[in-house]
């Protein structure tokens, strides 16, 4: 079958279905009746955190619209816009939250200022990774958790995608210990910058699309990003050479779609559901490219020249214990924080029995063979 006709099989069917509890987690069920057929037309603006030259992160929210239509036979389009083009990158919840967009696609670290809670939403440092993370959220109650976070701004949020384990980023310099860190100027966002800074780094908050001219110039001497993927095309490499790993801040980063409530509540419910599931297959898609495309993207960067090295153990150890103590110190402020850390930490502490096992051990005998 050719993808155009199974598209429109897809809409014919999706104008047709009946409704029951939606998948996702943390919203009401629809009740059961009879098939919804609508043919309202519908016109939404989504706001993007990313420029448009990144074609797999922002690149899965055009996938968002284009299962949208195609399930509503054109008849609810989304428009995506670059960040910058209607609300700065890290604006994006605030575009939403004013109804100057009815939906935005972003990171929700980027708002800690707002709730530091929210961090949740994307990850934490020394967290899940990228499998985890998304069970987390969809099976083990964050969806739930977090929702009633999101509502205090007029929105409710969908998790649009993940990228997978990130890399430390770009240095100008060798830094081989914690002593390096003194003075370091480094872009990071979330609580990976909060650690960074705990550790004598001077932190920035930078939109993709400044990263690359603040490094060249030397406004700042380091910038983590994502991967090989989008750190080649954004032509890190070009201005520094020393290519650190891991990125502990973000060991699977789930990113988001904000909705505003308001508009959410006026789209027909064969419409709600058509957006669940594209939201759920864009997700699926932006993990799977940069499975694709990051191995093939390292090995260009190596050839370009570039040193690939490990972050100290002392680093590793003394950004572990900092975030830690971060967590703590924001549970023992605000009893919402507690109550969402505890449950994520459980998730996270028997995950991690269970991916020490045997994803762990085949891990260690065949990666690196």
């Amino acid at each position: 079958m050719k993808r155009r006709d199974f598209l429109t099989g897809a809409a014919g069917a999706a104008a047709g279905i009946t409704l029951t509890a939606g998948c996702g987690g943390g919203e009401p069920a629809q009740s059961e009746g009879p098939a919804v057929h609508t043919t309202k037309k519908v016109r939404w603006r989504c706001a993007s955190s990313f420029p448009r030259g990144l074609d797999t992160i922002y690149g899965a929210a055009e996938v968002l619209a284009e299962r949208v239509a195609a399930m509503s036979g054109g008849n609810f389009e989304i428009r995506v816009y670059p960040a910058g083009e209607l609300v700065p990158g890290t604006q994006v919840l605030d575009g939403v939250q004013s109804k100057t967009v009815q939906m935005g696609q972003t990171a929700s670290y980027y708002y800690l200022g707002k709730n530091p809670a929210l961090a949740f939403d994307t990850c934490v440092p020394f967290g899940m990774n990228s499998r985890q993370q998304t069970a987390w959220l969809h099976e083990g109650g964050g969806l739930e958790l977090l929702r009633p976070l999101f509502s205090d701004f007029g929105i409710i949020n969908f998790p649009a995608g993940n990228t997978g384990a990130q890399m430390g980023g770009w240095f100008k310099r060798e830094i081989g210990s914690v002593d390096d860190l003194q003075g370091l100027k480094i872009r990071i966002p979330g609580l990976g910058g909060s650690v960074m800074s705990a550790l004598g780094a001077t932190v920035q908050l930078l939109a993709g699309g400044d990263i690359y001219p603040a490094l060249e110039r030397g406004a700042i001497d380091a910038t983590e990003w994502v991967g090989p993927y989008d750190d080649h095309k954004l032509g890190f490499h070009k201005v520094a050479k020393l290519y650190y790993y891991p990125g502990w801040w973000e060991p699977g980063p789930s990113l988001s779609y904000y909705v505003n409530q308001e508009a959410w509540a006026e789209l027909p419910a064969a419409y709600q559901e058509i957006f669940r599931a594209a939201a759920m297959q864009s997700a699926t898609t932006m993990q799977t490219r940069y499975d694709a495309k990051n191995p093939i993207a390292l090995a260009q960067l190596l050839e370009a020249g570039v040193t690939l090295k490990p972050f100290a153990p002392d680093i590793m150890a003394a950004a572990r214990d900092a975030s830690a103590q971060i967590l703590a110190e924001n549970a023992a402020k605000d009893s919402t924080y507690k109550t969402v850390h505890e449950a994520w930490s459980k998730f996270r502490t028997d995950s991690f029995r269970w991916w020490g096992t045997a994803e762990l051990a085949y891990a260690q005998f065949a990666f690196g063979s």
